[in-house]
């Protein structure tokens, strides 16, 4: 039997949920949306869980969004509940401490992931990408609030709009991660760190994360303003062509 595309792993008081199809980049299709929805509504409701951790296998951190799942809903094919719908609320709303561990390359959610997180190392080579308007999309996920929040508009602009890739390096220079650091050592890092968070008190580590992240509502309103606008463009012209353009490549 395969592993699963999602591995949820209890290690003490951290839980860890891995991205594990390397073989497809770690793109995100809607089952693993679920896994990953499901993991962390079980971390919400155990007190003995203190902290979760992102982590990947392969050369990707992930690819973003499977885009055979994006076409299928761009062309009404998609049935059944979107997953995505309760994975983004609940990283937006998390109590608990986030940490990505981010070894290899991000691409969209994969980059808007990691605003909602409270510690990131990253590997100093990895590229961080939100091509959304390449694709005829918006940003998403509360993106075009965290993003210019974190970095200020022309960084954001360039990212967002301009579609540019960001190392690594770069991240962690502008306040996106931590710290850069040799691919090999991101992961152990980010474990360390978990577990020495994981120590301290979780009532006031709880409080403090609430005053840092500021007003979750305002968050949870431009993340559906923004999914409203994705899910109509994801049905434009804009959208068609990049899809097919991709596709016959």
């Amino acid at each position: 039997m395969s592993e699963p595309h999602i591995i949820v792993e209890r290690a003490g008081p951290v839980l860890e949920i891995r991205f594990n199809r390397p073989e497809k980049k770690n793109a995100i299709t809607n089952p693993m949306y679920a896994a990953m929805a499901d993991a962390l509504a079980s971390a919400a409701s155990d007190a003995d869980i203190r902290v979760i951790l992102f982590t990947a296998n392969g050369d990707y951190f992930t690819a973003g969004n499977d885009l055979q799942d994006f076409a299928a809903q761009g062309a009404g094919a998609f049935s059944g509940p979107r997953h995505v719908d309760r994975f983004l609320p609940a990283l937006i709303a998390a109590e608990k401490p986030l940490i990505a561990a981010v070894q290899g390359h991000a691409v969209g959610v994969g980059t808007t992931i990691l605003l909602h997180c409270d510690l990131v190392y990253i590997a100093s080579h990895a590229r961080l990408t939100t091509p959304f308007v390449n694709l005829g999309l918006v940003p998403e996920n509360a993106s075009s609030i965290t993003i210019p929040a974190r970095i200020g508009h022309p960084k954001a602009f360039a990212l967002l709009g301009a579609c540019e890739a960001m190392l690594g390096a770069e991240a962690a220079a502008c306040g996106i991660a931590n710290a850069a650091l040799p691919a090999a050592e991101v992961e152990p890092r980010a474990r360390a760190a978990a577990i020495a968070l994981a120590q301290k008190p979780a009532q006031a580590l709880a409080i403090t994360k609430r005053l840092l992240r500021g007003d979750v509502d305002q968050l949870l309103t431009r993340m559906r303003e923004e999914g409203v606008i994705f899910g109509e463009r994801l049905k434009s012209a804009e959208a068609n062509a990049a899809f097919k353009a991709f596709f016959s490549k």
